[in-house]
């Protein structure tokens, strides 16, 4: 029941998000070997949908996932609910993957695909409505809270991009420095110029009514309305694998891939939101699809039999 621990893998995927589980379906139609490690941690599980997906709107992260196991199982993919906690590469160049029991599989090929991890400001009420009508994309959830009360958090960096941008969905949008001020004066004249306030308080805690924000509650005793909340606080890797490979990394803190989702890590693929800025969902499947084809590719050119020369006479 176990001899996949022992036989070598086409590839080994770690992340079962969509770009993981799309490379799976690639390379399991393609009749490889793959094993796929998933831990149910993903950055949009406490989504209330997902969105712009063309024929998959509003369908909530866990019934996609649903859908994609068995599109899986199908192409005789093998999910195995465990964490890897480390990656090498051995002296034949084969990629090793050890599990948080110590157990060890092995692979030519290997795909992270782990994504991202949002850093939820710490302010009491953020984390309890996130998902709900705290959120990080405008472009996931702004139609959803169109024409409301928009508010944009932003202390530890600029949120001049994000408050400009919801002006899409809603005339009324708030930035929130919570203390800080990361703004250029260009920047507070156009932003007070498109009608935007600018508000420097600091702030106590998100205030709710069920699980729909409601206002925010300044140290000061004030406090203003709010329907929804989009915050910028940066984002770090859910697990340091391709770092501990040596992969080249942006300022950013994503993997630098090429447009194949190849790493400067021979055989190494990354597919995502651990390597682009665009972190749709229906980017992530993409990307997963695209490094499926190329892992293949790669495959057969090394499964090849080459003519010898006397076969060229």
């Amino acid at each position: 029941a176990n001899s996949y621990r022992m036989e070598l893998q086409d590839c080994i995927i770690v992340g079962g998000g969509p770009a993981g589980l799309n490379a799976a379906v690639v390379l399991g139609r393609c009749r490889r070997n793959v094993l796929l490690f998933d831990t149910s941690t993903y950055r949009n599980q406490y989504s209330h949908g997902v969105h712009n997906y063309l024929t998959r709107d509003d369908i909530l992260p866990n019934e996609l996932l649903a859908l994609a196991h068995k599109e899986i199982k199908k192409y005789g993919v093998t999910m195995i609910r465990k964490k890897i906690v480390s990656t090498r590469k051995n002296g034949d160049g084969l990629f090793v993957a050890r599990d948080e029991d110590g157990k060890e599989y092995h692979s030519k090929k290997m795909l992270i695909a782990t994504g991202l991890r949002d850093n939820v400001p710490s302010i009491p009420g953020f984390k309890e409505l996130y998902g709900k009508s705290v959120f990080h994309c405008p472009y996931c959830d702004g139609w959803e809270v169109q024409n409301k009360e928009l508010g944009v958090y932003a202390r530890n960096k600029n949120g001049y991009e994000l408050a400009i941008a919801l002006k899409c969905w809603s005339a009324h949008v708030t930035l929130y420095t919570d203390g800080r001020n990361k703004l250029k004066p260009t920047e507070v004249e156009t932003l007070t110029a498109n009608n935007i306030s600018i508000v420097s308080y600091p702030i106590s805690h998100l205030e709710a009514r069920g699980d729909q924000l409601h206002h925010i509650q300044f140290r000061n005793g004030d406090k203003r309305r709010c329907d929804a909340l989009f915050f910028v606080n940066g984002f770090e890797q859910q697990c340091n694998l391709a770092e501990t490979f040596g992969c080249d990394m942006t300022k950013k803190g994503v993997v630098v891939t090429n447009r194949f989702q190849q790493t400067n890590i021979s055989g190494l693929y990354v597919g995502g939101c651990a390597s682009k800025d665009m972190h749709f969902v229906v980017v992530a499947a993409a990307e997963g699809a695209k490094a499926g084809v190329i892992i293949n590719k790669e495959l057969i050119k090394e499964e090849m039999v080459q003519p010898t020369e006397k076969l060229l006479v």
